[in-house]
């Protein structure tokens, strides 16, 4: 689709700036033995030449519902985890939504007044480009009309900023950071390894593919929520995995992190690669 955004306030100030958006989106439902599953796959750009063929959609798509087949599920246990680049997106947007401005304010974060505390490990840096060219959720301005900026948010694992609006700038005596409406053009600094070298590095453990439920506690970090996805020995997938959950602690977990991959999902707002953490409850029989 094609859009167009005009935006002015009583400050005098009247921006406007324009957009395409393209994609292209497969769902299969596979059945044997009597169970079924679904599975999808996407592309999305700015640009209609950069999607991929409608064709390795369907196959991506396909693929991913087969290898979902026949689920088991696995003991009780507190072992490494692999977050898949697909959902990894989902958990640092689970720290930006800490650091909003609203959040600190109100008091009801469980990373309040961290600034320059260590919340992720060293290695970790994240930045955000909000005008980027070809970007997936550039803009030139914010919803109050502020522009936007370039910006380091974790440096060397340590928090930087909080991400204010106007008013929530105000509350904090703070400037606004021209985020109202979000950040956008997130990109978490990504290691070497692909995915299979995590797997690998794990050793044995369980790959998250899929998570369900929004079980955050935003005052606490407490974090539980069902998943799905395939267990790991030798470095290796053996089987899929379903009706489990995962939980933990932000804050913990967030230090657990112990790489990065390089296999970056560039398709949504929030690019990272696959997520490795250190040890997580997962809950099955």
């Amino acid at each position: 689709h094609q859009s167009a955004r005009v935006y002015g306030n009583s400050h005098g100030f009247v921006g406007t700036y324009g957009g395409t958006h393209h994609s292209l989106s497969c769902t299969v439902i596979g059945q044997e033995g009597g169970g079924m599953e679904r599975d999808y796959w996407y592309s999305a750009s700015r640009v209609p030449a950069e999607l991929e063929s409608a064709a390795l959609v369907g196959r991506k798509a396909a693929q991913r519902t087969v290898r979902r087949l026949n689920g088991r599920r696995v003991p009780t246990a507190t072992v490494p985890v692999i977050f898949a680049a697909e959902v990894a997106g989902s958990l640092i947007s689970s720290y930006f939504s800490a650091m909003r401005g609203g959040a600190q304010y109100r008091q009801s974060s469980f990373l309040l007044d961290c600034l320059g505390e260590q919340i992720f490990p060293t290695f970790m840096q994240i930045h955000e480009r909000p005008q980027l060219q070809r970007g997936n959720n550039s803009a030139p301005f914010d919803r109050e009309g502020v522009a936007t900026q370039a910006r380091d948010w974790v440096k060397d694992g340590r928090a930087l900023s909080y991400v204010l609006d106007s008013y929530s700038a105000r509350r904090l005596k703070r400037q606004s950071t021209g985020n109202a409406g979000g950040v956008r053009n997130v990109f978490v600094e990504c290691g070497n390894s692909d995915f299979q070298a995590l797997c690998r590095e794990m050793g044995k453990g369980l790959v998250v593919a899929e998570m369900m439920g929004q079980g955050l506690n935003m005052v606490t970090g407490d974090y539980s929520r069902g998943a799905a996805g395939f267990w790991v020995e030798n470095g290796e997938i053996q089987y899929p995995v379903d009706e489990i959950t995962i939980a933990g602690n932000l804050r913990d977990m967030f230090m657990g992190i112990e790489a990065i991959g390089s296999d970056v999902d560039h398709r949504g707002n929030i690019h990272t690669g696959s997520i490795l953490m250190r040890q997580i409850t997962v809950a099955g029989e």
